[in-house]
């Protein structure tokens, strides 16, 4: 169903940007999804996120990188999954072999977060939902659809995963080798093995998917607002997509779905 109340534990439920550039973002996500935003602030008045919103529900979040924060990190937008208890999965991060890279913490009434480097480099987080329980609508233009991990260790991330999660991946190698992420049999994201042109330097990696009604369209708006063309459109059997890199320099993906997915 497009419009969600509730995602079971260990269910991708939300992605976020972190960017140098709070209102170069707002502008060029507005200008390509037409999404509104509202300010979170503390109990300062500082604004501290931005929650963006399609048809008045909520979508992906925004935050603003210090200047610190920009210096040794690239801007990027997040996976997180949900968790019935966040301490609990962060031990099990632990046990797994990742690394905890942010510990448990409540984030006012909203809920409790952590985030991770799996043992495959990629960053990855999870969310224990309260008042917030993650993107309220997905799967229609211009909402998050999938969840992709790019990796250069299929094997290692399958493991981790599976222990953290209780996901199973299954991978067929028609037309590609490409892994789907199973939960209680059913598809709760996807992986695939970094190809060989991407530079080395460039670490594993989740990859968030929005719906578009338009592939090509949104392609063209996104370039003539700045981005860059990561992949070009293509078609899939779930649907035709594209890889940009928005003008801060994250990466993202659309696609028109084409029901499959």
């Amino acid at each position: 169903m497009p419009e969600r109340t509730s995602y079971k534990p260990g269910t991708p439920s939300w992605t976020d940007l972190m960017t140098p550039s709070r209102d170069r973002s707002q502008k060029f996500y507005g200008s390509i999804f037409g999404w509104q935003f509202e300010d979170q602030t503390d109990d300062d008045g500082n604004v501290v996120y931005v929650m963006c919103s399609q048809n008045g529900k909520s979508v992906a979040g925004m935050g603003e990188m210090s200047p610190e924060m920009a210096q040794g990190m690239p801007p990027v937008w997040s996976t997180y999954i949900c968790t019935s208890d966040v301490d609990a999965t962060t031990k099990k991060v632990k046990s797994a072999g990742g690394t905890v890279m942010v510990e448990p913490m409540q984030i006012f009434e909203s809920g409790k977060m952590a985030a991770y480097m799996d043992p495959t480099g990629a960053a990855v987080s999870a969310w224990q939902p309260a008042q917030h329980i993650g993107a309220e609508l997905v799967n229609e233009p211009c909402s998050l659809a999938w969840n992709e991990l790019d990796t250069r260790d299929v094997d290692t991330a399958k493991k981790f995963y599976s222990s953290v999660f209780g996901w199973a991946g299954e991978t067929v190698t028609e037309p590609m080798p490409y892994t789907e992420w199973k939960l209680d049999g059913d598809t709760v994201g996807g992986m695939m093995s970094m190809p060989p042109e991407v530079p080395a330097q460039v670490p594993s990696y989740w990859l968030s998917y929005f719906a578009v009604a338009d592939c090509d369209d949104t392609v063209a708006k996104a370039t003539k607002a700045g981005a860059t063309v990561m992949v070009p459109p293509m078609d899939i059997p779930a649907g035709r997509f594209s890889v940009l890199a928005d003008p801060e320099g994250a990466t993202f993906a659309v696609i028109k779905l084409s029901g499959e997915m």
